[in-house]
């Protein structure tokens, strides 16, 4: 663009400002800023317009830049449009749309995301132009909220992170949104640990299983006595299981129905069953045999409904959980309480701390210092009940019908496609290490035997019928 296209120069305007005067793409403008008309302000200017001359011949001028405040900078489009704060939203989620499609963002974040910047920044302030938000309009909003400190925390995370995507255009101008502050959080403010106390943890598990029958019942039983995340959990599958050396593989988790390839901390690991998971994970194995043979169950996740549908969500669960606790008449604790009195109880029954760590996922300063302290006021009676209820014969006088016997043995469906041999034939499962007692009952004293040294390796008492 040759010189042709801008004409004039720069003048003292009413009211302390100074008016540039040029032409840009054939239309004539004339903005002022806000700066007192000195011989001294007057000069720099008409240096500020010879740089911007410059700029509009190779092409690199922004209006929005030069001239925030511009009262017509809506109206001026091309190479001089500027972006409202919705438009840089949406191009910040779609750019977390494509970190996802690439494995590079957990969906459960995009989400958040998404409900965040459009629940609570885009009806605040989603019309404004982007450049034009301030640190104080974004901190009266925040302020506003009747949220606690972990919400605030959450949403000033996600308005940073949108914002500091949309000025990686402008790196030589200030973002207002990095200099809000995230809320700090004393002791106080972190959630405690309220595990069940194992008397009462035997009631409600008992409870589960007649309100909601077995599928739901070895649900929460198991994860009482493994301690495993409610996304881990439902992500389960058979090739996961090696039940001849009580182990179980904990390496992905199903979060709002997407499966992730990886666990909440990103580390996978090994679980050694106590004699009680293992008694539960068998019981659920023929239930999944009787299923399979009826045709309900399609599928090799070791955990779901009693239709045979598998748990995509924690929805279900949870409102079963509430109901049956209010049932009791027990004080409700969140379903996660499972997990937190599964790791109290390891430690109660003198389990090494670092050991119980490895097992849960957890680092050795979280054992010391969430869960050591509750541990040092419960009794040595307590973890004396604890030891009990981790052997399998526990199991039987709290539950009905969840036993291995005979009448577990799966059956062969009409087409003669047994559990069994659903998981010879799958790829999926080709390094499967469960053996399921099907057809001899030499296979069931190599588990049972099994079981009785991995008791005694625990220190548990082997029961007289596993």
């Amino acid at each position: 663009m040759g010189s042709k296209w801008f004409t004039g120069g720069v003048a003292a305007a009413p009211h302390g400002r100074i008016q540039f005067d040029f032409t840009f793409e054939g239309v004539r403008y004339r903005p002022s800023i806000r700066r007192p008309p000195s011989e001294a302000n007057l000069r720099r200017a008409r240096e500020r317009l010879n740089d911007i001359k410059r700029q509009i011949e190779v092409g690199a001028f922004s209006f929005s830049e030069e001239f925030p405040d511009y009262r017509l900078l809506r109206r001026i489009g091309g190479t001089v449009r500027v972006r409202s704060c919705g438009e840089v939203f949406d191009e910040f989620l779609a750019h977390c749309e494509a970190r996802l499609a690439r494995h590079d963002l957990a969906s459960s974040t995009a989400c958040a995301y998404r409900r965040v910047l459009n629940g609570v920044w885009r009806p605040a302030f989603g019309r404004q132009l982007f450049h034009q938000i301030r640190y104080s309009q974004l901190a009266a909003i925040a302020d506003r909220k009747p949220w606690s400190k972990k919400t605030y925390n959450n949403a000033i995370s996600i308005l940073r992170r949108a914002f500091e995507f949309g000025y990686r255009d402008h790196p030589d101008r200030h973002n207002p949104a990095r200099s809000l502050r995230s809320a700090r959080l004393k002791k106080k403010d972190r959630p405690k640990i309220d595990p069940f106390c194992i008397q009462d943890a035997e009631t409600f598990i008992a409870a589960i299983h007649r309100d909601w029958g077995e599928a739901q019942g070895n649900y929460d039983e198991f994860r009482f006595f493994t301690g495993m995340r409610p996304s881990e959990q439902i992500a389960l599958v058979l090739s996961d299981l090696d039940l001849v050396n009580g182990i179980i593989s904990v390496n992905k988790a199903r979060v709002a129905g997407v499966d992730r390839c990886q666990t909440k901390t990103g580390e996978d690991r090994r679980v050694a069953l106590c004699p009680r998971a293992s008694a539960v994970l068998r019981g659920q194995l023929a239930l999944h045999g009787r299923l399979w043979a009826a045709g309900l169950v399609q599928h090799d996740h070791v955990f779901f409904r009693e239709t045979g549908e598998p748990f995509w969500n924690l929805q279900i669960q949870g409102k079963r959980w509430r109901k049956t606790l209010t049932s009791l008449k027990l004080r409700y604790r969140r379903p996660y309480t499972a997990r937190h009195s599964s790791v109290s109880w390891n430690l109660l029954a003198g389990k090494n701390p670092l050991w119980v760590a490895k097992q849960h996922g957890h680092s050795i300063c979280t054992m010391l210092r969430v869960y050591a302290a509750w541990a040092d006021n419960a009794g040595e009676s307590e973890g004396d009940a604890i030891k009990r209820s981790m052997n399998p014969h526990a199991r039987l006088s709290s539950t009905t019908n969840c036993g291995f016997s005979a009448a577990h043995r799966l059956p062969c469906s009409r087409s003669s496609h047994s559990l069994t041999q659903f998981l010879r034939q799958s790829p999926a499962n080709a390094n499967l290490a469960v053996d399921l007692p099907v057809q001899t009952g030499g296979k069931t004293q190599v588990l049972d035997n099994s079981w009785k040294r991995m008791a005694e390796r625990e220190g548990f008492e082997p029961s007289k019928g596993f």
